[in-house]
């Protein structure tokens, strides 16, 4: 044995071959540092290992088993101790494996009663102890603190502490289990733990780089988490009391808040949240490791108790946000129905709007109707089926267009100023869409109902006990009394109203209720005059259902909905602020009116162009400038300078990338010109705009790509 290799990622590093066993043996103490992750390894990985070791038992040819490598800093490099001290890089988990395994081999040894190769007492002296120490030098491997005790009590065969380790006493149960179960020779098990062979690397803490090594190990498979590398790299430059009191301070709490990071997908995304707050810019999930370090390194002036005090904060607002544990009853009522939308793409403006917050820039009545702004602007958008795409974008920039001295006022205007695919739908636009919507396969229909039932009530309603009831039945055989009611086009009736909101409601009597005529459903035990549900009040005082009384109550409902959905409203004076202070180029607004070359042909001819502009998607607008009119989706895309006799159109994109058979188009690349693009070309009549279509068409789906 005793091969060197090269480890990549640190210039020159020695990493000797040598068997696992005799590794360990002699006094020595190898410990986690307290920024590793916890022991993670599952029976299926225990499994794995159990099945090597007794194949290469059994095998006589098989010399030695390769298990992985365990890389260390020296001892000495950090303190000074009788034992020397091996502070553990990677190489936790098989290292903790195998002393479960043979711990739960010297268990058996000893309850076997025979004379065996190996004793029990001498298992514990050369792997689990240093026999001739005390306290907790005691201990050969000491791991991380949620699972250094649950370790030492077994190996002092104690009681389990209380908050013990599951992954730990699991997989010492399985192993112990599979001794006793297999009925495998100890002797012969013995001899295939000691077949085990593993790198043994150890570095110099003066020349080699643990950081850069640890990461190099990580990218050659290791699979650890964006959360395990953060941890690293904050903690792991600073002495071990600095550690400790960081880790127990700040680290461990927020650890325990996500969890115990047993979902580091969680911690991740919190990262990638956090970052986007702080440099405006949204990671991708798979980077946010290379993210945080390269702002750790632009803001080399913060020290790493700064950076990890400010991460800890965050963390706080995020797990409220995540987990609805926010101590206000008020504020957390509202936080549930943020996260019922499903909406984590508004965190990165929440987690600052959480800081203020705390930090009393908002009252709590401000952060509610903010919490509120956020809900409304989400849900109105679900209904009028405005894709979401951009929203991301949307919550990630919101913060940079707030006036903190203006607080709620700015966020008003910031939503109300936002337009085409990032609108806030109006009063208008939610009301229509709501009447007309197949609110029953819609994902968010329980929530909708629920916040109507329940909005300015005391007594909430817990609607999870209810199910939605249609009115008009579902079946398409209706009864003769249902056809009665419907009226001659009752076929009509049932298909356009069946699963819209006029025609929804809430009952515990579903199965009851059934098919029956409305006056039976209105009149028996449990129906629509026995509910205690302010959705099924007005019901109760109705003769018959049919398309009109669907349509008034869809009215009602949808009236409500603009009350428990507010629309942000502003005066005209205080918005035009806002919008002057967005941009001075769009303080002034134009109208058609600024346009006197648009009259008779002309006018008719723009009308049309312009609605089949518009027309290619529910995303586009037309804003008027001075001198022009733009087509825009984020940017423009065509836009139209009317003349006396034509209207002339610029194309944004290169004019080598436009397909034009006619050979209409000019190359205006170089030229001053009123309009954005490089193509150009002109449309003086009604039969030349189906060609124009092409053409436009082609600038658009460039531009749409790029959404």
């Amino acid at each position: 044995m005793g091969t060197g290799i090269l480890l990549r990622g640190e210039g020159q590093v020695k990493a000797v071959e040598t068997n696992l066993l005799k590794f360990m043996q002699g006094t020595k103490q190898f410990i986690i540092p307290i920024y590793q992750r916890k022991y993670s390894w599952t029976i299926k990985q225990c499994r794995q290992l159990w099945n090597d070791i007794v194949r290469a038992a059994e095998d006589e040819k098989i010399k030695g088993h390769f298990v992985g490598s365990i890389v260390y800093i020296e001892q000495g490099l950090y303190q000074v101790s009788s034992v020397p001290q091996l502070l553990v890089i990677d190489g936790q988990q098989r290292l903790t494996t195998l002393t479960l395994l043979l711990l739960a081999l010297g268990k058996a040894i000893e309850e076997n009663g025979q004379t065996l190769d190996i004793t029990k007492k001498k298992i514990m002296n050369y792997y689990l102890v240093n026999s001739e120490e005390e306290g907790e030098l005691y201990h050969k491997l000491i791991l991380t603190e949620s699972d250094k005790d649950t370790l030492i009590n077994l190996i002092l065969d104690k009681t389990l502490p209380e908050e013990y380790s599951p992954r730990v006493y699991e997989n010492y149960n399985f192993f112990a289990e599979s001794i006793k179960n297999s009925g495998i020779d100890l002797n012969k098990l013995y001899k295939g733990i000691s077949k085990l062979i593993i790198v043994d690397i150890s570095l110099d803490r003066d020349h080699d780089n643990p950081q850069l090594i640890f990461e190099s190990l990580n990218s050659t498979g290791l699979d650890l988490s964006q959360a395990d590398l953060i941890r690293n790299f904050v903690l792991m430059k600073l002495e071990p009391k600095e550690q400790a009191e960081l880790y127990r301070e700040y680290w461990y709490p927020m650890e325990k808040s996500f969890g115990n990071l047993t979902n580091s997908a969680l911690f991740d995304r919190f990262m990638r949240d956090y970052l986007t707050v702080k440099t405006g810019r949204i990671p991708n999930i798979q980077e946010v490791y290379s993210s945080f370090k390269e702002y750790v390194f632009q803001h080399s002036e913060l020290s790493v108790q700064q950076i990890v005090e400010d991460i800890y904060r965050y963390s706080q607002y995020f797990v409220k946000l995540v987990f609805q544990t926010e101590k206000d009853k008020e504020i957390n009522e509202v936080l549930k129905d943020i996260n019922t939308l499903k909406v984590d793409v508004s965190y990165p403006f929440l987690l600052e709007v959480y800081d203020d917050y705390e930090r009393q820039i908002l009252s709590k009545s401000e952060f509610i109707e903010i919490l509120k702004l956020v809900e409304a602007y989400v849900f109105r958008r679900a209904v009028c089926g405005v894709p979401t795409n951009s929203l991301n974008k949307t919550f990630a920039t919101l913060s940079k267009e707030i006036d903190k001295a203006n607080y709620v006022e700015s966020v008003r205007a910031a939503f109300l100023l936002k337009d085409s695919y990032k609108r806030f739908p109006t009063d208008e636009e939610f009301k229509r869409e709501l009447m007309i919507k197949d609110v029953y396969n819609f994902r968010n229909r329980n929530y909708l109902l629920r916040k109507l039932e329940n909005f300015n009530r005391k007594e909430i309603i817990d609607i999870e006990a209810y199910t939605i009831e249609h009115i008009m039945p579902q079946n398409p055989n209706l009864s003769p009394e249902w056809r009665r009611d419907l009226g001659p086009n009752w076929e009509e009736v049932h298909k356009t109203y069946l699963h819209t909101l006029g025609n929804l409601t809430l009952t515990r009597y579903n199965s009851e209720l059934s098919d029956r005529p409305f006056k039976e459903k209105r009149d028996m035990e449990g129906g629509f005059a026995d509910s205690p549900l302010r959705l099924n009040r007005e019901l109760a005082k109705l003769e018959t259902w049919n398309e009109e009384e669907i349509l008034k109550r869809a009215q009602f409902l949808a009236d409500l909905a603009l009350k428990v959905w507010e629309y942000p409203h502003l005066s005209d004076d205080i918005l035009a602020k806002y919008r002057k202070k967005g941009s001075e180029n769009e303080s002034v607004t134009y109208t058609i009116a600024d346009h006197p070359e648009l009259q008779g042909d002309m006018l008719a001819l723009f009308e049309e162009l312009s609605k089949r502009i518009c027309n290619l998607d529910s995303s586009v607008r037309m804003e008027f400038k001075k001198l022009y009119i733009a087509f825009k989706m984020s940017t423009n895309f065509v836009d139209i300078v009317p003349q006396k006799s034509r209207l002339r159109l610029s194309l944004n994109m290169p004019f080598d990338e436009i397909q034009d058979p006619r050979g209409i188009c000019k190359d205006v690349s170089n030229l001053g010109r009123w309009g954005n693009g490089d193509v150009e070309f002109g449309v003086s009549s009604l039969d030349e705009i189906d060609y124009a279509m092409f053409l436009i068409r082609q600038s658009y789906e460039r531009h749409r790509e790029d959404e």
